[in-house]
């Protein structure tokens, strides 16, 4: 019985399935890659063609990677590429033997004939070599994903910096005919032709600043810079009023440094015209009372979105930026500042790669969505190891930590008060008690210069010289601030509107010994 019983269990576990999940092989072309090899070996200039799509790791057997690695090599030099002059140079490095020998390069030469086709095998090899480090990015992060002593947050930034590393290093644009670019170039003069004020960006508020940048232009990184206690939080928010109260044009402001509530304080104190201390205790006057009802209404309907989450990444940016622009139509982003970011999941050798890093990674951002990015930056000490009024002056080496802010940043202006070294006068002979000066240190678009504006610092506000006061204010309604790490709200939802109950026609009553509500 037992014999009889034998053949019926084998064939039963025969007709069982079999689970390849793990059994699978990983993605390969070799006989595509023994191709482009050959027609790289035949045809002279077939290395060209695919120089741009292929590198040495995009070969899946080492030995074809360590002949294209010895093809790259002749072609840079301008050395002839065949059978022979391969096989000389993989001798000279000691790796002949190690790819099989003379023989094996002489095989893989007479497998093709003509060079034809070794672009479209090239892309082949590219996309089997995307695939592998697709699977080795994800086994990575499911291998992290099932320890338990790997914080999910750092994962999470991990694996958003791998992926956008990856995707990096394989993004590649294709050239365009110039007839198209042309036509946009025309119809961008076209559509500017018809703003009688020459502004084809987005308005500051200061009529200097636009005359010579004409707005904030799409797809532009621009950096506003300055040594502590300059003013580069206070014109940015100064702008960011402009912009979004008085234009109505959605602005998001990521603040690394300060919190929603400090940035809500130092606005109030802008539009309000009551100083920040006061802000912050509550001992206003009357009048004061009566202004901050009044002109409240002014940034209650402003579309300002501000984040402040604390060591926020680029990544983390890119992914709150994109869902910005879907969701609420922003126009313009404002960061405070770049030196607080970071590339969390990617490795540096330095801080100051790093900085690079997300310097290039903004102004990829800015192309991206096709919206001005503003980024504040630090300047080094150098400044302030200079003497004289022209030694006070910022210049572009002083920016910190990294040249590569410079070379990516199409404008970069500094925020300089010269009577912060006691200089009361510039060479011009102008009066420079409570004035600030815009340089514009870099400008791709434009010519370079000077914008003079007047600083009020116990409102912590910049003017243009010629305003005296504040026009009247618009009344308006609504608001949002969006989600932020701080205030513990990370899903998204708006925070509760605190001034409900202000602004709204009833005055705001002046306590005598109680702290303001804000």
């Amino acid at each position: 019985m037992a014999e009889q019983n034998t053949p019926r269990r084998r064939q039963s576990r025969q007709q069982q399935p079999v689970d390849n999940t793990y059994a699978h092989l990983q993605p390969q072309a070799l006989d595509v890659e023994r191709a482009v090899l050959g027609a790289l070996l035949v045809d002279k200039d077939a290395y060209s063609v695919v120089c741009e799509i292929l590198k040495p790791e995009s070969f899946y057997e080492p030995r074809n990677r360590i002949i294209y690695e010895a093809i790259q090599h002749l072609s840079m030099n301008e050395q002839p590429v065949d059978v022979l002059t391969v096989a000389d140079q993989l001798a000279h490095t000691g790796q002949l033997e190690e790819v099989g020998g003379p023989a094996y390069i002489a095989e893989i030469s007479s497998r093709v004939a003509s060079s034809a086709h070794v672009e479209y095998h090239a892309r082949i090899i590219a996309q089997k070599s995307l695939a592998r480090q697709l699977i080795q990015f994800a086994s990575d992060i499911e291998t992290k994903a099932f320890d338990e002593t790997v914080n999910v947050d750092d994962l999470m930034q991990h694996a958003e910096g791998s992926l956008f590393e990856l995707s990096q290093k394989n993004m590649k644009k294709d050239y365009t005919q110039i007839d198209p670019v042309i036509a946009q170039a025309v119809k961008v003069i076209q559509d500017a032709a018809k703003n009688k004020d020459g502004l084809t960006g987005i308005p500051t508020g200061y009529h200097g600043l636009d005359d010579k940048t004409s707005g904030w232009q799409p797809s532009d990184l621009v950096i506003i810079a300055g040594r502590p206690a300059m003013g580069k939080t206070a014109f940015a928010l100064s702008m960011a009023k402009n912009i979004a109260a008085d234009y109505q044009v959605p602005l998001a402001f990521f603040s690394l440094e300060m919190s929603n509530q400090q940035l809500v304080n130092r606005l109030l104190s802008n539009v309000c015209e009551v100083s920040g201390k006061k802000i912050l205790n509550g001992q206003l006057q009357p009048d004061e009372w009566d202004r901050l009802d009044k002109r409240i209404n002014n940034l209650l309907g402003a579309p300002i979105y501000v984040d402040d989450t604390p060591g926020l990444s680029v990544f983390e940016l890119r992914t709150k930026a994109r869902r910005l622009v879907r969701e609420h139509g922003v126009k313009i982003i404002m960061i405070d500042y770049l030196q607080l970011m970071n590339a969390n999941g990617m490795r540096f050798s330095s801080r100051q790669e790093e900085v690079s890093t997300i310097s290039r990674s903004l102004k990829g951002l800015a192309k991206e969505l096709d919206i001005p990015i503003l980024a504040l930056s630090q300047l080094n000490r150098g400044v302030e190891s200079r003497e004289g009024l022209e030694g006070k002056r910022p210049q572009l080496s002083d920016l910190r930590e990294s040249g590569a802010i410079e070379q990516d940043a199409d404008m970069v202006l500094f925020v300089h008060r010269p009577e912060y070294y006691h200089i009361f006068q510039d060479d011009k002979g102008r009066d420079l008690h409570g004035m600030a000066e815009i340089i514009i240190a870099k400008h791709r678009k434009g010519a370079t210069g000077d914008v003079l504006l007047t600083f009020r610092g116990e409102y912590t506000r910049f003017e243009n010289p010629e305003d005296g006061r504040l026009g009247p204010m618009s009344p308006q309604s609504g608001g949002e601030i969006l989600s932020s790490k701080v205030n513990g709200d990370d899903n998204g939802a708006p925070l509760p509107n605190d001034f409900d109950s202000f602004g709204g026609g009833m005055p705001i009553p002046p306590p005598s010994n109680e702290p303001m509500p804000f």
